[in-house]
Order: structure tokens, then sequence, then C-alpha cells
């Protein structure tokens, strides 16, 4: 209880926490909240915090230009890093190399994801974002545990449209009934393949829309697997705040921001 204390003290200026969960690995979680930051950002009178609790797998620095960044710390707080108006916290930054391997057991990652909400100073924030690994291991539940103080306005589970991720998706849903945490609904990414003529991947057993109507649970909408998305990951993410521009007008953007006015 101490404990959720002392994270409530550092989230008291934060409006809305809103937890993004996959129970499939490579369904694009990562990149949605990445864009779901920005987009909420896009909002000038919104401040926007992106935190990334995916010790093993960190990528947020990457998705928001961020790499090679540094947290800056005194004996009361870190710093994070900030990109535009936006805060990240990932522990990419306190790697040396983007290379570097985190080894880590449980124990020591919920201590760093504890350390996160204890000790950086996330300042007044609309949003929080709160991005997650894959599954519904030791991550998951510390994060559920030491937020449950705070008001976390629930999850936003990330699927793609074949049944082998809708698969962990029910898991995923499932663990969030277990430990009380809220659904705000589901996002089927890679909806289909943007592309002139044609479409593929379509959904093998219903997809996400399916899944969701024998769930009780919303459907938030669908986002197509869009090559614009992949070409300025790559090639421009030093400037990925500028993702929205090159979506513009785009089946994708309106998605995105139908995703966020929701």
């Amino acid at each position: 209880m101490k404990d959720c204390i002392v994270e409530m003290e550092r989230l008291r200026g934060v409006k809305h926490i809103v937890v993004v969960l996959s129970g499939k690995g490579g369904v694009g979680k990562s990149t949605f909240s990445a864009l779901l930051a920005r987009g909420l950002a896009a909002d000038e009178g919104k401040q926007v915090a992106l935190l990334d609790v995916d010790i093993c797998g960190p990528s947020i620095p990457k998705m928001m230009g961020l790499e090679g960044e540094q947290v800056r710390s005194d004996r009361s707080y870190s710093e994070r890093p900030n990109v535009s108006d936006k805060s990240v916290m990932s522990v990419g930054f306190l790697l040396s190399s983007p290379d570097d391997a985190v080894i880590w057991r449980g124990p020591k990652k919920n201590g760093l994801i504890k350390q996160f909400l204890r000790d950086v100073d996330w300042g007044e924030v609309d949003y929080l974002i709160v991005d997650t690994p894959p599954g519904t291991s030791d991550e998951h539940l510390s994060i559920v545990q030491y937020l449950s103080a705070s008001r976390v306005d629930g999850a936003v589970i990330i699927t793609t449209p074949q049944e082998v991720s809708l698969q962990d998706v029910r898991k995923e849903i499932n663990f969030c009934h277990k430990v009380k945490l809220p659904i705000i609904g589901v996002v089927e990414n890679m909806s289909g393949f943007i592309c002139p003529n044609c479409k593929i991947f379509p959904p093998t057993t219903g997809g996400a829309e399916k899944m969701c109507q024998n769930l009780n649970v919303s459907l938030l909408g669908k986002v197509p697997l869009d090559p614009q998305i992949g070409n300025v990951t790559v090639l421009h993410y030093n400037s990925f705040k500028t993702v929205l521009v090159f979506l513009l007008g785009s089946l994708t953007y309106r998605m995105l921001n139908v995703l966020c006015l929701r």
C-alpha cells in the first residue's frame, strides 16, 4: 500500500492513464502506442506522456526519434527526455547501445517499473500512454498493481485479424477481467493492406470484430497495414513526429483520428 501511495504522488498531475496491451508479439502495439501519443498531442492544448515498460524489447525510443537520448536526474527525481510536447521514458534510454540485451529476471523488471512510476517527474499530463510487452506476466501484473491507487482509464488491446493472434488476445481480455482492469476496447491492426487494386490478409475466423462480439467488448476500429508507416519509421525515424503529415488524407489517418476522438 505504501508503494501505491508513493506512485500516486508522482502521478497526481496525470489526468488519464491508458495501458496498451497485446497478447501476441509483432502486432504493432508499440507503433500504435507511438501514433496514439502523436495523435492525442495533435491537440495543442493537450500534454501527452509515453511510458515504455517493455523492458527486454524497448522500441519506443526509435519510434519517437529519441535513440541516443540520456536521462537527466538529481537526488529527488529523474527527468525524462522530451519530444515536442510529449514526455517519454524507456529502459532504452539507460542502455549504452540499442543492441544491448536486457537479461533480467522478474523482480528486477518490477523494480525498474516501480522506479519509473515513483521517481520520474511526469508533471501535469492529460494522457499517459503505457506501452507494455506482449503477454500476461511480470510487467503486466506490476503495472496494474502499482497503478491501482491511480485513475487508470483502462486498456486498449491490439490484435491482428488472424486467429493465431486472436487466440492470445482472448487470454489478454481474460487477464484484464481477472485483475479488474477496465477494457476501453480492441483495435484490429494490420486490418488488410492498403494497395491500389488489392486487399490481402483477410480475417480467417471473423477477425477482431467477431471476437469482440463474442466477448462483449468494444471494437474501437481497424487500422490497415500501411506502407507509408513503415517507410516513415525506417527512413525518417529521427523525425517520426511528422508521420501524421505523411498520412494526411489516407484511410490510416482517418482511422487514427477516430480512435483518438473515442
